[in-house]
Parts: structure tokens; sequence; C-alpha cells
């Protein structure tokens, strides 16, 4: 069995490490991400999500586990187990990654339409009107998809353009709501934008994030899987044995030289 270069087999305890612990802390977010959302209505449709987190969580720490094991005693069987189980969900990942840029489209629409559930605003909920002027203000917007028409007459003043805005804005209606702040028979600017692009754009940020997460885990995966592989191959090589040289005169005892060194000491 051949030896293992000491940075070659620090650099991938090193990778595992690193492994385990974004999947420890993933596991965590897990953890935590089922218990808040577990009395959401919506929480059936997460299931699936979740159980596959838990399954890659505890997936790659047992497989961690054992590649450092094989690596620290220099273990062949551990470190087959953990090129193998890390391939199988290394493309497992790249099945994911491709499924969700591919989707990205669909996941935009889907986004669309459960925002303009919430038309028209002036039957929605309290809660979600509140929330909803809370991100007019915040992205300088007013409306759903439509505008300020959205709003019918009733324009709330989240909607108002302000000094430091800079957004486009557009004369309020003065039949509207917000005619009581007009001074001097000048129009009140309302933001022109309705908000629904702004709202896509950041859920479609945060997807890709995500996206970009899991490539910079997929890549972790892969390089672990090579080390392991430079290990496996060093393991399998042969160390070269010198051959022992026998000279006559060692086998036949012939200290004569020696002997008579002595003799003139």
């Amino acid at each position: 069995m051949g030896k293992v270069n000491v940075c070659l087999k620090r650099s991938y305890i090193i990778v595992i490490s690193l492994i385990a612990i974004v999947s420890a802390l993933l596991l965590a977010a897990t953890l935590f991400s089922h218990g808040y959302l577990h009395e959401d209505e919506e929480i059936e449709k997460m299931l699936a999500g979740l159980h596959a987190l838990y399954i890659i969580c505890i997936v790659t720490l047992v497989l961690t586990i054992i590649g450092l094991y094989g690596a620290c005693k220099e273990k062949k069987w551990a470190l087959i187990v953990f090129v193998v189980g890390m391939i199988l969900s290394s493309l497992f990942m790249i099945a994911g990654e491709i499924q969700g840029l591919a989707s990205r489209p669909k996941e935009a629409e889907e986004i669309k339409k459960q925002y303009l559930n919430m038309l028209p605003l002036n039957n929605t909920s309290e809660a979600l009107i509140d929330g909803f002027k809370d991100v007019q203000i915040e992205l300088q917007c007013c409306g759903l998809d439509q505008g300020y028409l959205d709003w019918g007459d009733n324009i709330p003043e989240s909607c108002l353009c302000t000094e430091e805005s800079t957004a486009p804005c557009v004369a309020a209606p003065r039949d509207s709501s917000l005619s009581e702040h007009m001074t001097d028979d000048q129009p009140v600017m309302i933001y022109k934008e309705p908000c629904l692009p702004y709202l896509i754009e950041h859920e479609m940020v945060a997807i890709n994030i995500a996206l970009g997460v899991m490539l910079g885990i997929l890549i972790f995966w892969i390089l672990s899987v090579v080390l392991c592989i430079l290990i496996l191959c060093r393991l399998n090589q042969k160390e070269d044995i010198p051959v022992v040289v026998y000279s006559p005169e060692a086998k036949a005892g012939n200290y004569l030289v020696l002997a008579d060194a002595a003799e003139y000491t």
C-alpha cells in the first residue's frame, strides 16, 4: 500500500470538514423552517422539499464522517463508500440544478398568479393591505398590476411621491381620496409604476441566490470526490522496495581489513 501525501490528505480533510459544517447548518435551517411553518396553510406544498433537504443533509453528514475516518485511518473501503455516495448525491444535485434553471420562467408565472389573486386590493384583508402599503413605500410604486387604478378611488397615502423619490410620478385623480392633500389647486403626485414587476424581480433574485448556493455546494462535493480518488490512487500504488545486495566478502565473513586496522591502533 502506497503512502498518501500529507498536503493531499489535509486538503481533503479541510474540504469534507467544510462540507460537514455546511450540511449541519443547512439541516438546522431546515428544522427551524419546518417548525416555523408547521401551522402554515401551505405547509403541505413544502413538505416534499423539506423532506428532500432532510435526506440530503443527513446523507451528506454520514458520508463526510465515513470519508474522514477513511482518510485518517487510510481505509480503502471507507473512501470508496464516500466516493460512490458523493457521486450519486452530486448527480442528484445536478439534476435539481438543471430543473431549477429550466423552471425559472414557470416560477415567475406562478409568483405573478399568486400576487394577482390579491386583486381587487380594496377587498383584501387588512393584514395584507398593511404589508402591501409598506412594500409601496419601500419600492416606490403604487398598486399591483395597473398602477394606482388597482386602488380605485381609495388610493392610500403610501402611494404619495416624496421629495427623495427617484421613481417616476404621475398626478392622482382629483376625485380620489388623496384630493385632501391638494394645495393651491396643485395636483397630488403619486408613484406611476405598479409593484408587481418589482415583487417578481425580488422573488427571482432569491431563487437565483438559492441556485447559486446549490452550485457552490456542488463544486465542493465534486472537489471532495476528486481529492478522495487521488488518495485512493496513492493508496493503490506499490512502494518501491530497494533490492538488497549481498557482497561475497560480507557473506564469507571477510573482516581482515578491519582486523588489520585494529592492529595498528
